[in-house]
């Protein structure tokens, strides 16, 4: 018997995941969040291809690390660029040192994330899970957006997450101030990652016929880091109790390859992956006034110009 659309991802989860040799020999690829965990896992699937990387991450020690690992064992040109992502002035200078640096881009896979247990703010008075998991990535993905475009043909993915069906996301109230009260971990990842999705359909449909596709995907349900930065308790429950059921971190690695790589997708673009299975993301998420709303919001929150035309 079929799930409703809403739950197809149990299903979904169990089927065999689709893959592909192609090869990716001196394609230029961008990888934020590459130091640990799923970005990590594609870094090293992309060089395993021949792509040259250049890895977006805040800790220049860990990023050297990986750098070298990669050169080292696939033999593939790699670099640096440093940013933070709850401080979006970061976000624009590794941009500026990405266009400074490389010609083209022909992948872009925005991974970095995070989960907090408690609301934060970024010094510029951000909710800090919504500005890491979908302003900083829309920032980055916009000002290297020309480049991309002029690379054609090229694509963005965006590491998102069934997490998105936990709702949360008031554009009214993105910070969670007036309903401080109610704020949630879980919620507050999935309006950031309901943000994300949202954006991503406005952004799909604007490139259309430019040779630039965009999809996001869930990574599977793998071990990572996110969530260590918070309480004892938490980290303790996610290392004792939540890690015994999740995957090994490679099968997210061959997923985003999959979607970066594979010929059959040359012309898809605005879709939602749970994994390399398409399937239909939360209703909400279909809303295109909301994501009108959310990309002006995006654009202002980010200090980008309005851009109707994209």
């Amino acid at each position: 018997m079929r799930l409703p659309d809403e739950l197809i991802f149990i299903t979904n989860r169990r089927l065999p995941q689709r893959t592909t040799d192609t090869r990716l020999n001196g394609r230029i690829c961008i990888v934020a969040g590459a130091t640990s965990g799923v970005g990590y896992q594609a870094a090293k699937r992309l060089a395993q291809a021949g792509a040259t990387l250049v890895l977006v991450c805040r800790n220049p020690a860990k990023g050297k690390n990986v750098t070298e690992e990669l050169a080292g064992t696939y033999g593939v040109r790699t670099d640096v660029v440093l940013a933070d992502f709850e401080n979006l002035a970061t976000v624009r200078t590794a941009a500026e040192e990405i266009l400074d640096r490389y010609p083209r881009i022909d992948v872009l896979v925005n991974s970095a994330g995070i989960h907090r247990t408690r609301r934060t703010l970024t010094a510029s008075g951000i909710e800090a899970v919504f500005c890491v998991n979908h302003l900083a990535s829309f920032l980055l993905t916009r000002l290297l957006l020309e480049r991309l475009k002029n690379s054609a043909p090229s694509r963005i993915i965006q590491v998102n997450s069934e997490g998105h069906r936990f709702g949360g996301l008031n554009v009214e109230d993105i910070n969670w101030s007036r309903r401080h009260w109610r704020y949630h971990g879980l919620l507050s990842y999935g309006a950031s990652k309901v943000a994300q999705l949202l954006t991503v359909r406005e952004l799909a449909e604007r490139l259309t016929g430019t040779g630039v596709t965009i999809n996001a995907m869930h990574p599977g349900a793998v071990k990572t880091n996110i969530g260590m930065d918070n309480g004892p308790i938490y980290r303790w429950y996610r290392r004792n109790v939540v890690n015994r059921f999740l995957e090994d971190p490679r099968v997210a690695g061959e997923a985003i390859y999959y979607l970066a790589a594979a010929p059959e997708l040359a012309n898809v673009s605005g879709k939602y992956f749970n994994m390399t299975i398409e399937e239909p993301p939360a209703s909400y998420v279909m809303d295109h006034r909301v994501g009108t709303k959310v990309w002006e919001s995006s654009e202002e929150l980010t200090g980008l110009a309005r851009s109707p035309e994209l």
